[in-house]
């Protein structure tokens, strides 16, 4: 009997699993055959996937996988703050009516409501509380609350996607923004996930890496990244991820998405920099995968191939999906910054920055164990 139980229980699970990923839109949509015809034009594209320009490991031994998981899901330890770091609640109407020519709120890790010129914009907007296709997936936000909520938001006019992982598009924000929103641009294959969730074809615009765009006053560059894409079991590096320049006369901003450190920062700094600010990924690494994601120090000096005037670092202060203490990412990275003599700013999450030169370098994170 008790047998009996336990394969009920284990084919429950099994069935229970297998809907879930067949039928949650959470995992996004599929790729059309004139999709792929179009990703193999590309030159980033082969053998059914997007490849890195560089060759880039990505397999973990089991014992690594086992290790990591159990280390992961174990007590909390630093990995995440005994208390919601401080934030700032942002008003509505300061980021309606705002005139300055370029101005920004951080929603702690990579997401950002930008002004630049007349146009609102949204980076990576992820305003769920866990970075997962079910929150019993993940872990829950370090703040309880966001800056402001999305249906406070004004209109935005565009929205730009770095890659499709969970921390980065979320299916949720993504349906309660798409009503006020006019454009999304997004790397080839992530246009089939937002088509799944109700957006437009006519919405929607894909880019390959180093595809430029001039969108009224603005010029936006698709710009490479070493990373990777993936929201299922079985699609990893079935859409393509990278970085975006985002400019007018006035302001040219460089946003990292995740990337391991590489050659493509300096090509990318030659190419379009100086950068008046690079916000730049900084948190989530570990030695297991440091080609995707940077080590603190790479991320300064990645800022510095970029030329960038005044780097910021992101993809931490709201999420633990590492192993590394919840703060040590700005202390490793400020340090660095000063020694290769590269301007750092670390604002609160929710504050309105309007004047890099005036971010109160106070260090606000270091009052939170």
């Amino acid at each position: 009997m008790i047998g009996t139980i336990a394969w009920g229980i284990i084919g429950f699970a099994i069935i229970g699993g297998s809907l879930f990923l067949g039928f949650s839109p959470e995992f996004g949509g599929k790729p059309s055959k004139e999709d792929i015809k179009r990703y193999q034009k590309s030159g980033y594209y082969n053998d059914g996937v997007f490849q890195n320009i560089k060759a880039t490991k990505m397999d973990m031994s089991l014992k690594d996988m086992v290790s990591i998981m159990k280390e992961y899901f174990s007590s909390e330890g630093e990995k995440s703050p005994l208390i919601a770091p401080p934030h700032l609640k942002v008003d509505s109407l300061l980021l309606a009516n705002s005139i300055d020519d370029f101005s920004f709120v951080w929603f702690g890790h990579s997401t950002f409501f930008i002004k630049m010129g007349t146009k609102n914009i949204l980076l990576d907007p992820m305003f769920s509380e866990v970075p997962a296709p079910h929150p019993a997936l993940g872990k829950k936000r370090f703040q309880k609350e966001l800056p402001i909520k999305i249906e406070q938001l004004p209109f935005i006019d565009y929205v730009f996607i770095s890659h499709d992982h969970y921390d980065h598009l979320d299916y949720q924000s993504i349906k309660k923004l798409k009503q006020k929103v006019s454009r999304f641009f997004v790397p080839l294959g992530v246009g089939a996930h937002l088509k799944k969730w109700g957006v437009e074809e006519s919405r929607i615009q894909e880019f390959n890496w180093w595809e430029t765009h001039q969108e009224e006053d603005l010029q936006l560059v698709f710009t490479p990244a070493r990373h990777f894409s993936g929201r299922g079991l079985n699609n990893r590096f079935s859409t393509m991820w990278g970085s975006w320049v985002i400019g007018n006369e006035k302001n040219r901003l460089f946003f990292s998405g995740d990337s391991g450190y590489d050659t493509h920062f300096e090509a990318i700094g030659k190419k379009y920099g100086p950068f008046d600010l690079a916000l730049m990924e900084c948190g989530q690494y570990n030695d297991l995968w440091c080609e995707i994601h940077m080590m603190p120090e790479e991320t300064a000096q990645a800022a510095k191939d970029l030329k960038a005037h005044c780097m910021m670092p992101i993809h931490w202060g709201a999420f633990a999906l590492a192993m590394h203490p919840w703060s040590e990412p700005v202390v490793r990275v400020q340090k660095k910054a000063t020694e290769l003599s590269v301007p750092i700013i670390v604002p609160l999450v929710g504050q309105y920055v309007n004047d890099l030169s005036a971010v109160d370098q106070h260090n606000w994170w270091e009052s939170n164990p």
